[in-house]
């Protein structure tokens, strides 16, 4: 029997963005829960050793890929559908925020280009391309129920004057999750957005004295801590494992209760 028959009979995740805060917790989530992780990350693969190290189970596989770009897009999907012949679950993670939070009327259309092409367009085309791979893999009944999570922010819908182009970027990802949601259902393919909020990780390290102050002195959150990457985690897996098949284009809001409108 080959290795890649053999390997097919486990679920598979695709996984961006696998190697910060957020993607190294989704991966050792979903590997406890016996999925086959491919976790795409553009460092390099010598330095990406220690995500693989961290899961448990055999034959997850890394791949160096930046979500940005067509070729490497389409590298992904044909090195998964090469080496593995199935795919259950892509959970785009992949983003990153501006370089330098500069105000609304200071944003550059370097900075808006950059943000918007790694967290939207890439995003958007890399589901595209895995979306109808799914549809294969559906009707000739190699996966059943297959699902994108997409994990956007609280800044889908909060105003941060500072950084303009990742708002925007994560706004489109909402979006983005009602139309995949809407167009795949048909095929029994469902879509989720998992929305985080503060989350504790190395892109909101340089901002941590400030948010701080608002969560332990101003009383922003209901929950009174910062999110953990395992919260984050915890919600894509409920998806992933079932609990929400009847739910299709839903957001998980993974915030401490910011969402809430308060007197």
């Amino acid at each position: 029997m080959s290795k890649k028959i053999t390997l097919a009979r486990r679920k598979v995740v695709c996984i961006t963005g696998a190697a910060g805060g957020i993607g190294q917790a989704l991966c050792q989530a979903l590997a406890r829960q016996k999925f086959l992780v491919v976790a795409v990350d553009r460092l390099p693969r010598p330095q990406a050793r220690h995500i693989l190290e961290t899961l448990v189970g055999r034959g997850h596989l890394y791949l160096s890929a930046d979500i940005a770009s067509f070729s490497e897009r389409e590298r992904v999907v044909a090195e998964i559908r090469r080496k593995i012949g199935r795919l259950d679950l892509l959970v785009n993670n992949a983003g990153v925020a501006p370089v330098r939070r500069l105000d609304l009327l200071e944003t550059t259309e370097e900075s808006y280009d950059r943000v918007m092409t790694i967290n939207l367009k890439g995003t958007f085309f890399l589901t595209q391309a895995v979306a109808r791979y799914m549809v294969e893999l559906v009707e000739k009944g190699v996966s059943l129920h297959p699902k994108i999570i997409n994990i956007s922010s609280i800044s889908a819908y909060t105003s941060s004057v500072s950084r303009p182009e990742y708002c925007l970027s994560k706004a489109g990802v909402s979006v983005m999750t009602k139309l995949f949601a809407d167009r795949l259902a048909g095929h029994g393919i469902y879509v989720y957005e998992v929305r985080p909020g503060i989350i504790e990780t190395p892109m909101t390290a340089a901002v941590k004295e400030k948010y701080d102050r608002l969560i332990f002195q101003e009383n922003l959150l209901p929950i009174k801590r910062w999110g953990k990457p395992e919260d984050v985690a915890a919600a894509v897996v409920a998806i992933a494992t079932g609990c929400f098949d009847y739910s299709t284009g839903s957001v998980f809001e993974v915030d401490g209760g910011f969402h809430l409108r308060r007197l």
